[in-house]
């Protein structure tokens, strides 16, 4: 798996796991969903993606975004 496919899977996940926490724990988890977006927002304009350091760090393969 590349980087790029790596984030966006940890970014899918976040997502889903931010809408479960809000329909089942507290509708106040729907900020942790708008989080996660402004930061995919971000990235996308930015380059900058801390998600994407980690990720290298640990070794996981370079992508063609980051």
């Amino acid at each position: 798996m590349t980087l790029d496919r790596a984030v966006l899977a940890f970014a899918g996940a976040m997502t889903l796991l931010s809408v479960a926490l809000t329909l089942t724990v507290s509708p106040l988890f729907v900020w942790f969903t708008v989080f996660v977006g402004l930061n995919m927002l971000q990235a996308a304009f930015t380059g900058f993606c801390p998600a994407a350091m980690i990720f290298k760090r640990i070794g996981v393969k370079p992508g063609t975004a980051f």
